[in-house]
Formats: C-alpha cells, sequence, structure tokens
C-alpha cells in the first residue's frame, strides 16, 4: 500500500487502479466467510448432520434471493449491454428452464443431506439472525448506488477457492451425502470466477475518485459481515436456551416437520 497522496483542492487522492483493487482482494481474502469457525469446522469434517441440515436449510433463504437482488442490481443500469450481461446471473440461479439453475440444484443438495423441497421453501423456518441478514443484503442492493451494490458482489472473487475446498471435505468427511448434491459447488466454480471478473472491471471503471473507492471497499467488507453474520446465527442456531433446543437443531432430522414457529413472524 502507498502512502496516502492529496489533491490541490484538498481531497484525498484517488488510488491508482493496482493499488485499488489489491485494497478489495485484500477484503475478499481476509474477511471472506471461509474463516468462520463454522465453514472451518465443516471443512474439517466436524459438523454432526444435523448442523449440516441446519446450514443447508437457511443457507438456502440466502439463495433463492439472489436473484432478488441481482434484479434490483440490474434495475440500476442505463445501458441495455449491461442489463443483458448481468441478467444472466439471474438465469444461472433461476435457471432457463425449470429444473435448471443454481436454486434447483441447491434444492437437490437439500435432498441429499435429508431435506424435502417443502421444508427448504419454507420461509418461517427460517432462524431470525439468518433472516435479518439476507434483508439487510437486499435492502442495501435496493437503496444503495450501483457502484456499491456491484462492488459487495465481489465476495465472489474468494469463492471459487472455497467451492474447490467445499467439494473436497464433502466427499471426504460427508460420503452420506450422494455426489450428485454437490452439483452446486462445482457450477459456481466456473461461475463465481467469471461473475467476480466482470464486476471488477465495472468497479475499477466506475469508482473513478477516492470517495468512490472507499465506498466499493466498504460496501465488499459490508457483504463480508453480511454472510459472516449469516454464519454466526447458523452457528448459535442449535443452542439450548431455557431447557429448549433451538430452532437450527429441530430443522432436518427426517425432513425438518417438527421445526418450531418463527417467534418473529409468529407463523
Amino acid at each position: 500500500m502507498t502512502a496516502t497522496t492529496v489533491r490541490d483542492d484538498g481531497a484525498a487522492a484517488p488510488w491508482r487502479t493496482i493499488e485499488f483493487t489489491e485494497r478489495l482482494r485484500t477484503v475478499a481474502e481476509e474477511r471472506y466467510h471461509d474463516r468462520h469457525p463454522f465453514n472451518i469446522r465443516m471443512h474439517q469434517g466436524e459438523l454432526t448432520p444435523v448442523e449440516l441440515r441446519r446450514w443447508i436449510a437457511n443457507r438456502f433463504h440466502y439463495q433463492r434471493h439472489i436473484p432478488v437482488k441481482d434484479a434490483l442490481i440490474i434495475a440500476k443500469f442505463d445501458e441495455p449491454a449491461l442489463r443483458r450481461a448481468w441478467l444472466r446471473r439471474i438465469q444461472d440461479h433461476d435457471g432457463t428452464p425449470d429444473g435448471e439453475g443454481g436454486i434447483e440444484r441447491w434444492l437437490r443438495l437439500g435432498e441429499a443431506a435429508g431435506l424435502d423441497r417443502p421444508t427448504l421453501w419454507d420461509a418461517s423456518r427460517v432462524l431470525p439472525g439468518v433472516r435479518f441478514a439476507v434483508e439487510g443484503y437486499v435492502t442495501f442492493c435496493r437503496r444503495r448506488p450501483a457502484l456499491d451494490a456491484v462492488a459487495a458482489s465481489l465476495t465472489e472473487l474468494s469463492a471459487p477457492g472455497l467451492m474447490r475446498k467445499r467439494i473436497a471435505a464433502f466427499e471426504r468427511h460427508y460420503p452420506w451425502i450422494d455426489a450428485d448434491g454437490l452439483a452446486y459447488f462445482r457450477a459456481r466454480i466456473g461461475q463465481g470466477g467469471r461473475d467476480s471478473e466482470e464486476a471488477l472491471a465495472l468497479v475499477q471503471t466506475w469508482a473513478r475518485t477516492r470517495e468512490q473507492q472507499e465506498r466499493a471497499v466498504a460496501a465488499l467488507a459490508f457483504k463480508c459481515e453480511v454472510l459472516w453474520a449469516l454464519l454466526d446465527a447458523v452457528d448459535q442456531g442449535g443452542e439450548v436456551r431455557d431447557g429448549r433446543v433451538g430452532q437450527g437443531d429441530r430443522v432436518g432430522e427426517g425432513g425438518g416437520a417438527d421445526v418450531p414457529r418463527d417467534p418473529v413472524s409468529g407463523s
């Protein structure tokens, strides 16, 4: 990192592209949720089937909202070419015909782990902390400028490496999950690499001032915090409180039929 320089008007000079990019990559590397204790335990093979199902079921609430946040980002673009390019992300997750796409592959992961589809789609079963984290991210993409929303997506810079590690961990430590259930992780290696490089190019082009660059870095840090908070909620979801098993541990031993009502919505 270079020392801060100041322009004649007193404002901080923008970082050179190489330094700006380094700052973004550093955030993605140092604050990404692959360092979260729950992810570490997952990759070391230390999760119980209940814990793994809890993660799959609650993470699906995030997965199903990815096309929603991408639609909000598309609405901010003035250029047709940009809208067409970003639309591919929605198609990657929703699929073009029924039965394809990332959401469908995550549903198959849930089935391979013993969770039925109604359980995964039932939002009333989602842990409150997960709900708040996902809602915060979607709201961020709705309200903030295109630069901020696109910069927040740059967590995908770290995604391909995480997907490779996760595939190896599941194959080694969780052989009771059918290999076909890992299709989501395999697809995201290529998609994440492509998407992150496209988003990085946009952010490098749009962030011309120091203020814009700092906003982009802050947006990426915020997204890392969203993913970290989601795992915090999942990790703590099975703790015993007041003599009762936490909501997360009751999602899914036999399909999740015995899940308590959501204490937030009352449903």
